[in-house]
C-alpha cells in the first residue's frame, strides 16, 4: 500500500460502502506490487446448444473429423473459433474470403 493512503477501519458494511462510493481502490494500492496471476486449471464454461445442419454437411464434417481423429463436435468448435477469430481481426476482409 502507499504510505500516505491507509484504508480506514469500518464499523459496518454501510460505512464501508459509503466510503468506497466516493474513493477509488486504485488510490490505496501500489500497482508496482501487483503480480500477474495464472490460473492454469480453469476451464472455460461451456453451454450445450442444438444446431440444425444439412445432412450432407454433417456427413462431411464427420468424415473430416474422422480423418483428423477428433470428435466431429470438437472439429466444429475449431472451425467456429477460427472463423470468429477472422471476423474479430478484420470483419470486412473475413467476409470477402468466403
Amino acid at each position: 500500500m502507499k504510505k500516505d493512503k491507509i484504508i480506514p477501519y469500518f464499523k459496518n458494511e454501510d460505512e464501508e460502502r459509503e466510503f468506497w462510493s466516493t474513493h477509488s481502490p486504485l488510490d490505496y494500492f501500489d500497482k508496482r506490487e501487483f503480480k500477474r496471476a495464472s490460473f492454469p486449471k480453469l476451464k472455460p464454461s461451456v453451454k450445450s446448444i442444438s444446431i440444425r445442419l444439412p445432412e450432407d454437411m454433417l456427413a462431411e464434417l464427420k468424415t473430416l473429423a474422422n480423418k483428423k481423429d477428433v470428435p466431429y463436435q470438437s472439429l466444429a468448435k475449431i472451425y467456429l473459433a477460427k472463423q470468429i477469430s477472422l471476423e474479430r481481426e478484420s470483419p470486412h476482409i473475413a467476409s470477402k474470403k468466403q
